[in-house]
C-alpha cells in the first residue's frame, strides 16, 4: 500500500508548505493553512511511442487559429448576461458566491427552470432535498415541467448520471457538500473542494457543459476552500446584499469570457430575483429638500456608468481622538483626504467627528470618488446643502490637484441623461462640446472646486 502523502496549503493564496506554520509566509496570513491530503496519481506508464496517434492536439501558429465568436446562449436575465460578458459560454465552469441568504440558490434555480425549456438542464443539490427545491419552485411560480434535478454529493456518480442525460448547463449546488472518494478527508476540507472543483471543471470542458458551481463564503467575505479554487474556474462571481436591503448585487471578480468587476443588480421580491434596468434611478432615490453633506458621484463599475449618492456628517467631537467611520469607501483614503483638505483647502477637521456612507449598499474601490467626497465633507462642516443638480467626480492628488479619471465623457453622458444641470469634473475630462442641457466645471485645483461651490 502507497504511503500517504501530505501537504500543508494556504486557503487564501494557495502556497503550499511541507509541514505545518502558523503564519503563511507568502501573504503573510495567520491561521490559514489546512493539511492537504495528495492523491497518489493512477496515470498509465506508456513509452513515447505509446502516444502515437492517439493524441488529437496539434501545434498551430497563432495567425491560423480561428477567431469565430464563442457560441454563447442568454440565461434569461440581462443583467446575469452582463455580468458574464455577453451570455453562457458552454463549456465554462462558474463559480457563484455569496454570504447565506443572499439568493444564489433562488436565482439560480430561475435560471435553469427558464432554460430547461429550451436546453437539458441538470440541477445538482447537495445541502438541500428534492422536496426543498421542489417547494421553493412552487412558491416563486417557476416552470418546473422540464428541470431535471438529483439529490447526490459524490462527484463521480454526479459526472456518471450527467453523461447519461447529456445536459447543456448544470448546477452544482455547493461544492463544499461534494466529495471524491479517492481523497480520505471530509467534505467542505481543503482536498475535497481541490479536488472535487479539478474534477467538475475538467468535466464541463471535455462535455462541453456549462457548469455553475456555488460556493460558500468565510466571515470575512472571501470564497471558502483554497485559492485554486478560483484559478481553476472561468468566472468567480459574488452576489452580495445586507440582510436589510431588498437589493442584491452581482459582481464578476474574474471573467476569461468578458470584463471584470462586471455589475448586476437584482431586487428581491416574493416571486424571487428581479432584475433592475435602470440601478442608477433607486441608488439617487433622494428625498424632497436637499440637506447639507449630500453630493453625487457618477462611478464606473464594469463597462457602465453608476450614479450613487455619496453622504457625510461633520460634527464636532467630544473626544481626545475624533472618530473617522467610511461605509462603502476606504477609511485609510478618508484619512488622507482630510489631509489634502487641511494642506490644500484650508479647512480643518482635526477636532471634527467624520461619518461618511454610501447610499444604497454600494461599495466603491475607485478613486473618481475623492472629489465628491470631498465636497461632501465640506458641505456639512460648513452646513450649506451643494445644488440638487449637481455632479461631481475626479480623483484628488496629496499635491491638491484633480486628476483625470477614465470614461469622463461617458459619465458626464449619463449624469446629463438622468437631468443634471451642472458637472464639476477635471479639467483633462471636460469634452469640447458638452451634452445638451449640462454646463461643465473644468478644474486642476481642489481650491478651484471648493471656490466653484462657495
Amino acid at each position: 500500500m502507497a504511503k500517504r502523502k501530505t501537504a500543508y496549503v494556504c486557503s487564501d493564496c494557495g502556497a503550499e508548505f511541507p509541514r505545518w506554520q502558523g503564519q503563511c509566509s507568502e501573504c503573510k496570513g495567520w491561521n490559514t493553512i489546512s493539511e492537504f491530503v495528495v492523491s497518489p496519481a493512477k496515470a498509465e506508464r506508456r513509452g513515447l511511442a505509446g502516444y502515437a496517434g492517439q493524441t488529437t492536439a496539434k501545434i498551430e501558429k497563432l495567425n491560423a487559429i480561428d477567431l469565430e465568436a464563442l457560441p454563447r446562449f442568454s440565461s434569461g436575465f440581462k443583467e446575469l448576461d452582463r455580468v458574464l460578458g455577453g451570455g453562457i459560454v458552454p463549456g465554462s465552469a462558474i463559480l457563484i458566491g455569496g454570504s447565506p441568504g443572499a439568493g444564489k440558490s433562488t436565482l439560480l434555480l430561475q435560471v435553469m427552470c427558464q432554460l430547461a425549456g429550451q436546453h437539458n438542464a441538470l440541477y445538482v443539490t447537495g445541502e438541500e432535498s428534492l422536496q426543498q427545491v421542489a417547494m421553493r419552485g412552487k412558491r416563486l411560480g417557476l416552470p418546473d415541467d422540464n428541470l431535471m434535478m438529483l439529490a447526490e454529493t459524490n462527484v463521480e456518480t454526479v459526472c456518471q448520471l450527467a453523461l447519461e442525460q447529456q445536459p447543456k448547463i448544470m448546477v452544482i449546488d455547493s461544492i463544499q457538500v461534494m466529495h471524491v472518494a479517492d481523497v480520505q478527508s471530509a467534505p467542505g476540507s481543503v482536498s475535497q473542494v481541490r479536488e472535487s472543483a479539478a474534477y467538475l471543471t475538467r468535466f464541463a470542458k471535455q462535455h462541453h457543459i456549462a457548469m455553475f458551481i456555488v460556493g460558500h463564503v468565510t466571515k470575512d467575505g472571501n470564497l471558502a476552500g483554497p485559492k485554486v479554487l478560483e484559478h481553476c474556474i472561468d468566472c468567480s462571481m459574488m452576489l452580495e446584499g445586507e440582510s436589510d436591503s431588498r437589493f442584491r448585487t452581482l459582481r464578476s471578480h474574474k471573467n476569461r469570457f468578458g470584463a471584470v468587476n462586471e455589475l448586476g443588480v437584482f431586487g428581491m421580491t416574493e416571486r424571487g430575483l428581479k432584475e433592475v434596468s435602470n440601478p442608477s434611478a433607486i441608488f439617487l432615490s433622494r428625498g424632497e429638500n436637499q440637506a447639507p453633506g449630500s453630493s453625487v458621484m457618477v462611478i464606473w463599475e464594469g463597462t457602465r456608468p453608476l450614479l450613487v449618492e455619496i453622504q457625510a456628517l461633520v460634527d464636532y467631537s467630544q473626544l481626545s481622538n475624533p472618530r473617522r467611520v467610511a461605509v462603502g469607501l476606504e477609511q485609510n483614503r478618508l484619512v488622507m483626504l482630510l489631509a489634502v483638505m487641511h494642506r490644500h483647502g484650508n479647512i480643518q477637521m482635526s477636532d471634527q467627528d467624520v461619518f461618511v456612507n454610501v447610499v444604497g449598499g454600494v461599495k466603491v474601490s475607485e478613486t473618481s470618488a475623492d472629489l465628491a467626497l470631498l465636497l461632501a465633507m465640506v458641505s456639512s462642516f460648513r452646513n450649506n446643502a451643494l445644488p440638487r443638480d449637481l455632479i461631481v467626480f475626479g480623483e484628488v492628488g496629496l499635491a491638491g490637484e484633480i486628476r483625470p479619471v477614465p470614461n469622463g465623457s461617458e459619465r458626464i453622458v449619463e449624469a446629463a441623461k438622468h437631468g443634471f444641470k451642472r458637472a464639476i469634473v477635471p479639467k483633462s475630462n471636460a469634452p469640447k462640446t458638452a451634452p445638451a442641457g449640462i454646463e461643465i466645471v473644468p478644474v486642476t485645483q481642489l481650491s478651484e472646486a471648493l471656490e466653484a461651490v462657495s
